[in-house]
């Protein structure tokens, strides 16, 4: 699976895919085709099918023809792929025709914060193990991680939830280019799915219907998409007081007993307190003692009067900020702000709302150079580093160093690169 991103960048590679299905051909996900026989058949190259004759192997010298005989050739106007060699018995896992996605079939998908997970949470999987009715079931915990609102990283987090919920270990995806509900139904596209469950919290459900509904037919294409909610799983407003935000207070607060409230029975006395320490230094919290904090930063939707009075003071959520909405995983950068929600647009030209209280300020290692890591430069819409990235790579374009000045070149002077103007937002 990749992501959305890569996904724009490798729309041809569907072409390809849609080519080969016509075929009855069956791909290994990594570009190479097989008949129903498990014979290779055709690899993709560019875009395109490139099919092999009888005796060829990919990036292999061909098996030299017996004497005398002649490959066969294609009838006319027709595509007619010859069989390869035997394969080696360590085969690519090939789905059969009755394991593929029939017109009718559901996928059902769980996408959350889980920050911590609690025990409400079992409200959430028996939902999506219900309207499934014996469909495949996919759960994706976001990516985010920050010491405020998202204490685990996304490893610690689904190891916790496969201890609180072991029925549900099997169908938990661990996919770091799983980034936002985007990528979800890219995935779940590129699979073979035409129809989609996605099981939600009831306070997103709104949020999550209107997106995943409006790039329908542009991005992927549904039948139906069902945005189906239970529950409400990070609120002041839960029944049962129990949330992800009051688990967070608990650990703030120093309160094991209020934090073990809302752990399943699956999870002891001990492993409880291991969860509640280990979200407790996430959280910068180094003694055992209460600790100042600012309840709106770790659990806004439990103080939103002052969220919302930092917010008016122009002190957090700012334009030009880089941002991520929580219950999708986007990212975009601010273009207008409202009374209590903004309006942002993502490097990939998608634009959406979000009300102040799903937020975080996104934030990302070495945001000011052009590289993220080693390997990889930093893309990052809005920040300097990116700046400099493009700026290499444009003749007659400098960044805020002269090192990145082409020869002969000039400086822009400004940051060009996603420049949105006002009247663009105002098409929102």
């Amino acid at each position: 699976m990749k992501s959305f991103s890569r996904f724009l960048l490798e729309a041809k590679e569907t072409r390809a895919s849609e080519q080969a299905k016509k075929l009855g051909l069956v791909g290994d996900g990594h570009g190479d085709w097989y008949s129903a026989q498990g014979e290779f058949v055709a690899k993709t190259v560019n875009g395109q099918l490139k099919f092999f004759n009888k005796g060829e192997r990919v990036g292999q010298r061909d098996i030299p023809p017996k004497a005398g005989a002649a490959r066969p050739q294609p009838t006319p106007g027709q595509i007619q792929p010859q069989a390869a060699p035997q394969l080696p018995q360590q085969q690519p896992d090939l789905k059969s025709a009755e394991d593929m996605p029939q017109e009718g079939d559901f996928l059902t998908v769980v996408f959350g914060k889980f920050n911590p997970p609690t025990k409400e949470h079992k409200k959430l999987f028996s939902e999506a193990d219900r309207i499934a009715m014996g469909g495949e079931i996919r759960i994706y915990p976001s990516r985010s991680q920050d010491p405020k609102k998202n204490p685990l990283n996304p490893n610690r987090k689904i190891a916790y939830i496969k201890k609180m919920f072991p029925e549900v270990a099997e169908e938990i995806v661990n996919n770091p280019e799983m980034k936002s509900i985007f990528d979800v139904l890219l995935a779940a596209n590129e699979d073979g799915y035409v129809n989609v469950n996605i099981v939600v919290g009831s306070d997103r459900q709104a949020e999550i219907q209107n997106l995943a509904n409006k790039y329908n037919g542009k991005y992927y294409q549904f039948t139906e998409i069902r945005v189906i909610p239970t529950g409400n799983f990070d609120s002041e407003k839960d029944l049962s007081g129990i949330s992800s935000g009051m688990l967070r207070k608990a650990a703030a607060d120093n309160n094991f007993r209020e934090f073990k409230r809302g752990m399943p029975k699956t999870m002891d006395e001990n492993e409880s307190k291991k969860l509640f320490n280990e979200i407790r230094t996430a959280m910068g919290f180094k003694t055992s003692m209460k600790e100042n904090y600012n309840l709106w930063e770790i659990a806004p939707k439990l103080d939103f009067k002052n969220l919302r009075e930092n917010y008016i003071q122009n002190k957090i959520f700012k334009n030009d900020d880089i941002v991520e909405n929580m219950n999708t995983g986007l990212v975009g950068k601010v273009i207008r702000r409202g009374t209590n929600y903004l309006i942002c647009v993502t490097e990939d030209d998608i634009m959406f709302k979000s009300w102040i209280k799903d937020l975080r300020e996104y934030t990302e290692v070495k945001m000011d150079s052009p590289m993220r890591d080693a390997k990889h430069p930093n893309t990052l819409v809005g920040t300097t580093g990116a700046f400099k990235h493009y700026a290499s790579l444009t003749p007659g374009a400098i960044g805020t160093n002269e090192k990145y000045l082409q020869v002969g070149g000039k400086a822009y002077g400004i940051n060009f690169i996603n420049k949105y103007k006002a009247k663009k937002a105002s098409t929102c």
